[in-house]
């Protein structure tokens, strides 16, 4: 039998990449999304329709109201900044940084894992081409393992947990050439912090900034329909 794999997925580019890869190396791929408070609910339903695409075994939606503390213009009534180029993407934590977010979302997928025996987590951070999140960090991803193999049953057990980051040293070019050698159709995703009411991604915020220039360093085209501005 495979081996299960639990993966968070956002219904993004790069959480989307992962799942494929996950597939790809023989897992059950249980899937993990969250229903967080934020802003906008585009990709909960890209998070659906990857899921169903890809074939996962399962996938469950949380329910965690990040909105009671705020602090975040995904969870807050704060404007998402926009720029006209990736070029403008500050270095610096920016206000779309969720507090503790991967945290939290990983205690989860732990909590997942452990039900279901599974002992393999997959989230899809990258160190480059990000937006200066600290918890997409490789030094947040080896503290966070260490802890949930002293943290649960499985870990003290002798089952420990592996936190897999495919793409935490790739590019968002990278990523994509990835995901389309794996056959992932990038057309079901969204990464928009601020789409619009039908869906359409703004293209001016920083994530929809960092997809656009990857796709086109990687030489192919966004299938996603902007909104124009």
């Amino acid at each position: 039998m495979p081996r299960k794999a639990v993966v968070l997925l956002s219904g993004g580019l790069d959480s989307t990449t992962v799942l494929a890869h996950a597939k790809s190396q023989g897992y059950e791929v249980f899937a993990i999304s969250f229903r967080y408070g934020q802003r906008h609910v585009v990709e909960l339903e890209a998070a659906r329709q990857v899921a169903a695409a890809q074939g996962v075994t399962n996938h469950v939606v949380c329910d965690i109201d990040l909105r009671v503390f705020g602090g975040s213009a995904l969870t807050a009534d704060v404007d998402v900044p926009k720029h006209e180029s990736a070029n403008e993407v500050a270095d610096d934590i920016p206000i779309t940084y969720v507090p503790a977010r991967n945290t939290v979302f990983l205690s989860f997928a732990l909590a997942y894992a452990e039900v279901l025996g599974a002992t393999d987590i997959f989230i899809g951070v990258s160190a480059l081409d990000y937006s200066g999140y600290p918890d997409c960090r490789p030094e947040f991803i080896a503290a966070y393992e260490t802890m949930a193999n002293l943290a649960t049953r499985a870990g003290v057990e002798g089952n420990a947990v592996k936190i897999h980051t495919p793409l935490i040293d790739l590019t968002k070019a990278q990523t994509v050439e990835l995901g389309l050698s794996l056959g992932v159709d990038y057309s079901l995703t969204s990464s928009c912090y601020d789409p619009d009411a039908q869906g359409a991604p703004c293209g001016h915020c920083d994530s929809c900034l960092l997809r656009i220039r990857g796709f086109e360093e990687a030489g192919t085209t966004d299938p996603l329909v902007y909104q124009v501005s």
